[in-house]
């Protein structure tokens, strides 16, 4: 047994796919199917069952996966824990980030990161924070930006810049001659994201209507839905200030709000990560480029 067919049969479990699995490892379908029937031999059961369309996980396979990636995560920390030994500021690093951040801060900040850390291989990894903590935790990520506080003793984090709310408003809406926004006249018709979003919470607890109901129907699935509803006067929303630009650009007025609130963006990792320096460089750098916002 050894570990490259062990990655086989978790990339196959997480795809159900055959083909789909061999891209993701890198190597031709074929040779991803000859090492599981061999991996199935040495272990005597049969691990899925295979369909036209479609390969399922059998119950021995169900049985035996949660210790199959406890091995596989103990082998990364090998090598993660050998790495930083060598240079915890090389090689890959791989962070996570929220979507209604990626967009807007990834600009800012890629070009500072690569300058200061050249030897540190960045690969971003955009997905909503439930689907981040799931592969942080799975050492499918070694860090993320999140806008939430890291839950469990098993993660920690550091704030790094907090991010003002902003008021978007169509140009000739009732409110956009103010100079200051109430959250609570927004809600009449506020747009917001879809459930899995921590935007979506956020700025329903900014608005104070958690439980309550919204005036626009509108959940969509990314900001920049709602900033082109926006434009075209189908309601109004908060945005998180690194977006104004876009916001502006789209031909949207923007206000602060009368009583301030925001989200505060925070790298987190696990407790146990090797590379803590790396965290924390990288969580440095992002800060001093993002510290013209207000103080955590």
């Amino acid at each position: 047994m050894n570990l490259r067919d062990l990655r086989y049969l978790l990339a196959v479990a997480e795809h159900g796919h055959f083909g789909r699995a061999a891209e993701a490892c890198g190597i031709s379908q074929p040779t991803l199917s000859v090492q599981l029937r061999k991996l199935e031999e040495l272990l005597g059961v049969t691990l899925f069952e295979r369909g036209p369309k479609s390969v399922v996980p059998t119950a021995a396979c169900e049985r035996l996966i949660g210790h199959v990636r406890s091995a596989v995560a103990e082998a990364d920390t090998i090598l993660d824990v050998a790495r930083s030994l060598r240079d915890p500021m090389a090689g890959r690093f791989r962070l996570g980030i929220i979507p209604t951040l990626a967009p807007y801060l990834l600009p800012l900040v890629f070009g500072p990161l690569r300058e200061a850390l050249p030897a540190l291989e960045i690969e971003p990894w955009e997905d909503q924070t439930a689907a981040l903590l799931d592969r942080l935790r799975a050492h499918d990520l070694d860090a993320a930006l999140l806008a939430t506080e890291a839950e469990g003793p098993d993660l920690a984090g550091q704030a790094l810049f907090a991010e003002p709310f902003l008021a978007a408003l169509p140009p000739d809406h009732r409110l956009a001659a103010r100079e200051a926004v109430a959250e609570a006249e927004l809600a009449g018709d506020m747009l917001v994201l879809s459930d899995g979003h921590c935007l979506r919470d956020q700025v329903l607890a900014a608005c104070g209507t958690q439980g309550g109901a919204l005036g626009g129907t509108l959940r969509a699935a990314s900001l920049s839905t709602l900033l082109n509803m926006v434009a075209a006067g189908y309601g109004t929303t908060l945005i998180p200030g690194l977006a104004a630009g876009v916001a502006q650009d789209a031909g949207l007025v923007l206000r602060p709000l009368a009583t301030p609130a925001g989200r505060t963006i925070r790298i987190v990792h696990r407790a146990s990560y090797p590379r803590r320096a790396a965290v924390e460089a990288v969580g440095g750098i992002i800060a001093g480029r993002l510290r013209h916002f207000a103080a955590p």
